[in-house]
């Protein structure tokens, strides 16, 4: 006996699970409460299972529920995958390659990755930048193949991401001549020192707020960006001095712009790529996550 399940009321039901209320799905979707609340009844009754627990006006998902919201997740975004590699395959010949990129990543590591894709395939090439959460829901619902990110996802939402380090360089504090005296009893010498450093959404933030405390170093942050080259200008202006990986800042050093006031002992710059399971793998993506490296 086949059992026929209502998609509708399976995507509601979803919606539902992820508010947490009728009331705030209800205004998502559009619908009048009285009747998400009678099709949220009637897929129960279909399923013949719980799938809240209501105590007053508050839904908690049972134990059926959320083996039920789990499901529903993986076929929404199956669905998200179909229409992705249906598409691919009927407007263009050359393989479709989507890549997601924080605004912090070096231009230069995208122009790497580009080119190793088109040197294994024929493709074409979107690249779609932005923050973190926004990068993984794209990745989650396979509207984005690989994602470059120097912070890695904490708590995703249960979705599972396959990563791989691409690029692991030591950091180092530069700025220009005026700040060479520096250079003298190292690092303790940046103390009260001005900088410009990345936001939160890296990784590198992290590390350098961690290294400043262990140290007993305080260093008075005048800007905060992800923006490379944001931080180079500025650094080059000498207006404050900018923590970075040496092949981030070649042009600048090479043309006296900027020199090394120190390495940051223990401090990395590391670039990670991510991509999700799917049922039809990317072929190309599958190598780029495999083979690629700076």
């Amino acid at each position: 006996m086949h059992i026929w399940i209502n998609y509708h009321h399976l995507f509601y039901f979803k919606i539902i699970a992820e508010q947490g209320s009728v009331s705030k799905a209800a205004e998502v979707l559009r619908l009048g409460q009285p009747t998400l609340s009678a099709q949220l009844k009637q897929f129960e009754e279909s399923l013949g299972v719980q799938l809240f627990e209501r105590s007053h006006k508050r839904l908690s998902l049972t134990e059926h529920g959320q083996m039920a919201l789990e499901y529903a997740k993986s076929i929404f975004e199956l669905g998200s995958e179909m229409y992705e590699v249906l598409h691919d395959k009927f407007t263009s010949s050359r393989v479709h390659l989507q890549i997601g990129a924080l605004d912090s990543i070096p231009k230069q590591i995208l122009l790497q990755l580009s080119k190793a894709a088109y040197k294994l395939e024929s493709c074409q090439i979107s690249v779609i930048e932005g923050k973190l959460d926004e990068l993984v829901r794209e990745l989650a619902a396979h509207r984005l193949d690989l994602v470059l990110t120097n912070f890695l996802p904490v708590g995703s939402g249960g979705r599972t991401f396959y990563h791989r380090t691409i690029v692991k360089k030591p950091v180092s504090i530069y700025g220009t001549h005026r700040f060479k005296k520096l250079r003298e009893n190292f690092p303790q010498s940046m103390n009260g020192q001005p900088v410009i450093l990345p936001t939160f959404d890296s990784k590198l933030r992290y590390d350098l707020e961690h290294w400043s405390k262990t140290r007993g170093v305080m260093l008075d942050v005048i800007a905060e960006t992800q923006d490379i080259a944001l931080k180079k200008l500025m650094a080059v202006d000498g207006l404050a001095l900018i923590p970075a990986a040496a092949h981030t800042v070649t042009r600048q050093v090479l043309a006296g712009d900027l020199i090394e006031i120190g390495k940051l002992t223990g401090i990395y710059e590391e670039l990670f790529l991510m991509r999700a399971p799917r049922r039809k793998s990317h072929a190309l993506a599958s190598t780029l996550m495999e083979k690629f490296s700076v």
